[in-house]
């Protein structure tokens, strides 16, 4: 087995501090996680007063489909989308469950109990601009996934690959078939003209 490769770097040569450290939860300017998660453990909201009641009633929509949602509503967009997967993170982080940011362009998710597929697509159906329709479309999205394209992909694959398989099986059954009937031919045909020259 060979050695490994080890590279060495001059003692000269300097790496970026941000490459050796963890990158930090970039968050959304003038938001206090802590008063975000303190206005969600009261009703899983934290949203402007006109949209907060509506909110509070698909948060509890998700609780009777067993789903532990918190949903944060911001009035205007961060400055990266990025930021709002790292708020519902940090929320998650303290309350658990799954949380849906939504500002009026941009939504993040963060769920330990939802795979990172379904989150996404639930995101897919959240950009209306409107916090409380969005909250819906997600929680529907949660509740009853879309069909499973990658499974009916799947399955139209094997269906193609096992009609091929049977064309080719019964081609070459044929090809046998029609090789053996010319061989038989052949061998009746030589032993009939052989025994007719026989006297």
């Amino acid at each position: 087995m060979p050695a490994p490769i080890a590279t060495a770097l001059p003692a000269s040569v300097m790496l970026p501090v941000h490459s050796a450290l963890p990158l930090s939860t970039d968050l959304p300017e003038d938001i206090d996680v802590s008063d975000v998660v303190a206005d969600v453990s009261d009703d899983g909201v934290s949203a402007p007063a006109d949209d907060a009641s509506e909110l509070a009633a698909v948060v509890d929509r998700a609780a009777d489909h067993g789903i532990k949602l918190s949903i944060v509503a911001l009035d205007e967009d961060p400055g990266r989308d990025s930021q709002l997967r790292d708020l519902a993170t940090e929320v998650g982080a303290e309350e658990g469950g799954t949380v849906l940011v939504l500002s009026p362009s941009w939504v993040g998710t963060y769920s330990d109990s939802i795979s990172r597929v379904v989150l996404e697509s639930g995101q897919d159906r959240t950009y209306t601009g409107d916090a409380v329709v969005s909250a819906n479309r997600f929680v529907d999205e949660v509740i009853e996934p879309g069909p499973p394209w990658a499974l009916f992909t799947a399955l139209i694959v094997a269906i193609v690959v096992i009609a091929s398989a049977a064309t080719f099986f019964a081609k070459s059954r044929r090809a046998t078939a029609s090789r053996d009937a010319e061989k038989g031919d052949s061998a009746a045909g030589a032993g009939t003209s052989y025994e007719r020259q026989k006297p």
